[in-house]
């Protein structure tokens, strides 16, 4: 699997909160990534790049400096384009400069996608759906203010700004009716072995050292040898002990007894569904039989039945050259995550859903 390579690790921002600890509504930018670059743009152009006072850069837009606009440049500091080098001052800062004054032909583009991953509740909400398609709305709102405490009265305007800013970074991409978050974490990130995410979930999920996560999928070549190239480290980046059939629990005895034991006796599992493998499906329906979480992979969504489309499923593009790490990341936080939140890994029938 190649390496990736390194970049400078975006400042990453501490959540305001409010009553009961939930995120304040001024937590997250207010304005999309591309749209918050109007003031840097501003001072660039009217004031050569200099620092100036809030007031000063309204007056170049002809503007007044209270109120909305001072929201628009909370959503520019919180992006990183803007930083307060003294009080009431404001100067332009590399990222926007990068951005606004590219110097390659990557530059524009590297430098919107190094502030959405920088932006305080984009960069998690990013985090948690990237390398997925998107969930339809009422599911993405409920996820929102359950998940990341996004008052009912501003999820639609968190989620107009979160896909207009993916949107801008291109960090989205329509495929067959969804809307699927790309993953560009090791593209844009230096890695230090384990993300923001993981290390949230890690605090707030408890694993037992017996706890296990059970592996469904192929046997034969490549998909057979992922298992320890990718599942089996993922598995224990997350704290529980990997165990697939073929490798752990074969042995003497009926093999589908086994199968049934260590399926049961999971926490939770993980289900490489490429291929469509019949034996694939047959212990997948035996975990939804027994209601446990489930963490979906496929490198093509043809091979997801439709009736599991409302889970959580994975994407991964073997052309990506840092495929194999991206998804070995993201199989570690789903797993936790599915430990968490059950609900969201679990099967449920179209009825229950309605």
């Amino acid at each position: 699997m190649a390496k990736n390579k390194t970049a400078p690790r975006p400042k990453r921002t501490t959540k305001s909160t409010g009553k009961g600890g939930r995120p304040s509504i001024a937590a997250y930018p207010r304005h999309a990534v591309d749209r918050a670059l109007r003031i840097p743009r501003a001072i660039l152009e009217q004031n050569a790049g200099k620092p100036c006072t809030v007031k000063e850069s309204a007056n170049f837009l002809g503007v007044g400096h209270a109120g909305p606009y001072a929201v628009e440049v909370s959503s520019g500091i919180k992006y990183g384009y803007l930083d307060r080098p003294s009080q009431g001052r404001i100067s332009v800062t590399d990222r926007a400069k990068k951005i606004l004054r590219p110097q390659d032909p990557q530059d524009e583009l590297e430098g919107l996608r190094e502030a959405v991953l920088a932006a305080p509740v984009l960069s998690d909400v990013y985090s948690h759906y990237r390398g997925e398609n998107l969930p339809d709305t009422k599911f993405f709102h409920n996820a929102l203010t359950d998940k990341f405490q996004i008052p009912t009265d501003k999820v639609k305007e968190f989620a107009a700004v979160f896909l207009d800013s993916l949107r801008a970074a291109q960090l989205v991409a329509e495929h067959e009716g969804k809307q699927r978050v790309l993953d560009v974490s090791r593209d844009t990130v230096e890695s230090t072995g384990e993300s923001e995410t993981l290390k949230k979930l890690e605090r707030s999920v408890k694993v037992g050292p017996t706890d296990t996560c059970f592996v469904v999928m192929p046997f034969a070549s490549p998909h057979g040898d992922y298992y320890e190239k990718v599942y089996k480290p993922a598995i224990e980046k997350a704290g529980l002990k990997p165990v697939r059939a073929d490798a752990d629990i074969f042995g003497t005895g009926k093999i589908m007894d086994q199968i049934w034991s260590g399926i049961n006796a999971s926490r939770v599992l993980v289900a490489e569904l490429t291929t469509r493998n019949p034996n694939v499906f047959y212990e997948l329906g035996l975990a939804h039989a027994l209601e446990k979480p489930v963490v979906l992979v496929s490198s093509n969504e043809d091979d997801v039945p439709f009736d599991l489309h409302h889970i959580r499923v994975i994407y991964y593009d073997v052309t990506d050259p840092f495929w194999g790490n991206k998804l070995m990341d993201k199989v570690a936080e789903n797993i936790l995550s599915a430990i968490e939140t059950p609900e969201e890994a679990m099967f449920k029938s179209r009825l229950e859903l309605s």
